[in-house]
């Protein structure tokens, strides 16, 4: 089975949790193999309900539309709980979608905080239409237009130090330094 080789990661820099609708900036890296190609940038509010919308756009809108063909997001939700619909985003990008976490989610504590939100309800159910997460080459998986073979080998092609994809590791890494001035967290 031949791994896609294309590929772009998301994942957002960090925020502020204190301001309701602070801005949060998605960066998404652009990989062929090993040779980082591209970026692409774009920004939705915390806890909002645009990232879908927002993730489309964005590689719709860029030159690297035709090039990329598949995406990688780090975890479901950007900006604290703007919940991507994992569906939506496959049907409307029509290429497979891998959703990437270190570790499974604690649905306890996502329930709780969504909760708080007034639609926290749909975005829960959103969550729960995504499947459940599976230990795939060692990182937990929702997927998307892909079966577990493919997505096992497009995996293993880009994990490159650690056991986390490279476009999603550098992601998380540049976008902490785009928006505070250095990288932070384990990447």
């Amino acid at each position: 089975m031949k791994p896609i080789a294309n590929v772009v990661g998301f994942d957002d820099g960090p925020f502020d949790k204190t301001v309701a609708s602070a801005p949060v900036q998605l960066l998404g890296l652009v990989y062929a193999r090993d040779r980082l190609d591209g970026a692409l940038t774009t920004e939705i509010t915390r806890d909002g309900d645009a990232a879908t919308d927002a993730l489309a756009t964005v590689i719709e809108s860029s030159r690297f539309d035709q090039h990329v063909q598949c995406v990688m997001l780090q975890g479901l939700t950007f900006g604290g709980f703007d919940v991507v619909d994992l569906d939506a985003l496959h049907t409307r990008l029509k290429r497979p979608i891998l959703v990437v976490a270190r570790k499974p989610p604690r649905m306890d504590g996502i329930e709780y905080a969504l909760a708080a939100l007034p639609d926290g309800d749909q975005r829960l159910e959103r969550i729960r239409r995504a499947g459940p997460m599976e230990e795939i080459a060692g990182v937990w998986v929702q997927r998307a237009g892909i079966d577990v073979d493919l997505a096992r080998a497009t995996l293993e092609l880009h994990i490159r130090h650690g056991s986390f994809p490279e476009p999603l590791r550098v992601a998380h890494l540049l976008a902490a330094a785009f928006v505070t001035g250095h990288s932070h967290g384990s990447a």
